[in-house]
C-alpha cells in the first residue's frame, strides 16, 4: 500500500488497534493522559460503534456514474488505478460545505488512522491529490489513490467507524473477507447473503505482506 514495508505492516496492525480501543469504553474513566488528549480518546471511542451501524452493503449508495464492487468500493475507470499507491505519509483531505457539521466524526476517524500508523492527515491548502470528504448516498471510497481530488463518500448514517473504514479503502486497503486464505478463520454463510450481494463475499488476490488474517479487522463488513 505504502512504499515502506515498515509503513505497510504498521497499518495491517493498526486494524487490531483500532478494535482494542473498543475495550476502553468498558474500563474506570480515569484520565490516563493529559486532559486534552483524553476529549480526544472520548472521541475516538465513537468509532468503535461501526460493527453496529454499518450501511456499506447497500447497493444503492452511488449513482450510476460510479461502479461499485463489494458495497462500499468505488472503481475507477481506469482498472490500473486500484493499486496506485499515496506518494508520502502525508495525506492531505478537504471537507466539502455540506459535511460541516460531521467534522467532528471525520476527524475522530483520521485521528484514529494516525494514532496507531506512521500516517498523518492534515488540510489541503495546494496539493492536487487529496482526499474530499462529501455527501453520498452511502459509505464508499475508491481503493488506493486515483489522482487529483478524490471523494470519500459520507452519509448521515455513517458512523465514525465507517469513516474509519472508508478512509483505510482510499489507503489502499481491501475487505478483509475477501483475503484468499480467510477459510481457515472465517466461515461465510451464503444462504444468508441477500440476493444480488453474493459478488460482495469473494475472494480476491491481492499483496497481503506475508501477515496473518486480522479476524479482528474493521475492513469487515458489520454485523
Amino acid at each position: 500500500m505504502m512504499r515502506e514495508p515498515r509503513c505497510s505492516a504498521m497499518l495491517r496492525l493498526l486494524l487490531s488497534a483500532l478494535l482494542f480501543v473498543a475495550n476502553l469504553k468498558d474500563v474506570d474513566s480515569s484520565p490516563v493522559r493529559e486532559a486534552k488528549t483524553v476529549l480526544r480518546e472520548e472521541s475516538l471511542i465513537k468509532a468503535l460503534h461501526y460493527m453496529e451501524s454499518n450501511p456499506e452493503t447497500l447497493q444503492e449508495l452511488l449513482s450510476k456514474n460510479y461502479a461499485v464492487l463489494e458495497g462500499d468500493m468505488v472503481m475507477s475507470t481506469d482498472r490500473n488505478a486500484v493499486g496506485n499507491k499515496w506518494p508520502t505519509r502525508k495525506i492531505p483531505y478537504a471537507i466539502s460545505p455540506e459535511l460541516a457539521s460531521r467534522t467532528d466524526d471525520i476527524l475522530s476517524a483520521t485521528v484514529m488512522v494516525s494514532d496507531h500508523s506512521c500516517l498523518s492527515f492534515h488540510k489541503r491548502t495546494t496539493e492536487t491529490d487529496h482526499l474530499l470528504f462529501k455527501t453520498g448516498k452511502g459509505c464508499a471510497s475508491y481503493v488506493g489513490v486515483i489522482g487529483g481530488e478524490q471523494p470519500v463518500f459520507i452519509a448521515p448514517q455513517c458512523m465514525p467507524g465507517n469513516i474509519v473504514h472508508e478512509i483505510l479503502h482510499a489507503l489502499g486497503f481491501h475487505h478483509e473477507h475477501t483475503r484468499t486464505d480467510r477459510r481457515k478463520y472465517v466461515r461465510i454463510l451464503h444462504h444468508n447473503i441477500m440476493s444480488g450481494m453474493e459478488k460482495n463475499f469473494n475472494e480476491h488476490p491481492g499483496n497481503t505482506f506475508n501477515l496473518p488474517y486480522d479476524i479482528t479487522s474493521i475492513m469487515h463488513y458489520g454485523g
